[in-house]
């Protein structure tokens, strides 16, 4: 994706090429049909987050949709991971889609004559406990994601006889339902992210999130608090804070950070560019609009404003 290709939601969104966690019917086409101008785009789906990541860094697919964060587990680690290392992408927007999941089952079966189940880990997660209570004897087998789980109950070869899937995808291959509404959460939300190449930052808004990696450069007491202090200094609130291990060897932790605000914002940037005093391998993922148009507190003394009129004293002070 070259620097001047229009974001996704402008006038020529539809002309784009998007791809997505597939198959068809996951929750994360919802979460991409909710990009203005995707519904009129070229959408192909992929097998896994990193085949998605991969289209859009070979250049097939101008933008991608994954899950990042659910409301019930957390981080998606396969997202998290992929976006830390290898050729920079950039975050351009995020998208909240509501989850809710059904139990479909091979035609004629009943709960207690179902022996193995097959759903995307985070889903099987969000619906143990129902699981636990209704469908105790069932195995658990993962898939790639919910819809696939659905798609393969078609395969009368697959070691499952139920899949934990969306009402929809249920229902667009007419499988049978033995259960509705089998979420532990009633509210479980997840969030997804578009990416792209590294393009024009979205315009700030007053309701932004700017998403991090931060890589530990030396572990040691306080290195953490050290990470921490750079934001509380200058009341940036952050949404979200992971670690996770970098895969070198065992210990070594970079951490995925979701602050409240965009780079444009004054405190943001004094912010990071104290993180890059401490961490100089940091990776900026970018500012965007919050989905939930949620505008932070900020301190007085943190304002754009009083930012300005210290750089303005000081200045002075140098005058002489």
């Amino acid at each position: 994706m070259s620097a001047g290709m229009p974001a996704a939601g402008s006038s020529n969104a539809g002309e784009m090429t998007y791809t997505y966690l597939g198959p068809e019917g996951t929750f994360t086409e919802a979460a991409l049909l909710q990009v203005p101008g995707a519904d009129r785009a070229a959408r192909i789906p992929a097998t896994s987050v990193n085949a998605a990541l991969e289209m859009v860094r070979s250049g097939r697919a101008d933008a991608a949709v994954v899950p990042i964060e659910n409301s019930v587990e957390g981080g998606v680690s396969a997202t998290l991971d992929a976006i830390s290392a290898g050729e920079q992408l950039r975050i351009l927007r995020e998208i909240l889609v509501p989850i809710t999941f059904v139990l479909a089952a091979r035609p004629g079966l009943e709960l207690a004559d179902i022996g193995a189940v097959s759903t995307h880990s985070h889903a099987w997660a969000q619906c143990r406990g129902w699981a636990d209570a209704h469908i105790p004897q069932a195995e658990y087998l993962p898939a790639s994601s919910t819809a696939a789980a659905a798609v393969g109950l078609q395969d009368p070869d697959q070691a499952y006889d139920a899949a934990i899937c969306s009402p929809l995808v249920a229902q667009r291959l007419g499988l049978s339902v033995v259960a509705e509404n089998i979420g532990d959460v009633a509210d479980a939300v997840t969030r997804f992210v578009l990416l792209s190449l590294p393009t024009s930052l979205p315009a700030a808004t007053g309701a932004d999130k700017t998403t991090l990696v931060v890589p530990l450069p030396e572990d040691h007491p306080g290195a953490l608090m050290e990470i921490l202090d750079q934001f509380s200094a200058r009341g940036v609130n952050l949404s979200r804070i992971e670690s996770r291990p970098t895969g070198l060897f065992l210990g070594d932790y970079f951490f995925s950070i979701d602050a409240e605000g965009h780079i444009e914002d004054a405190r943001m940037a004094d912010a990071l560019k104290g993180l890059h005093r401490i961490s100089p391998d940091l990776r900026f993922l970018g500012s965007y609009p919050r989905a939930d148009r949620r505008e932070p507190v900020v301190p007085r003394h943190n304002t754009d404003e009083a930012f300005r009129a210290a750089d303005l004293w000081l200045a002075g002070l140098t005058r002489g």
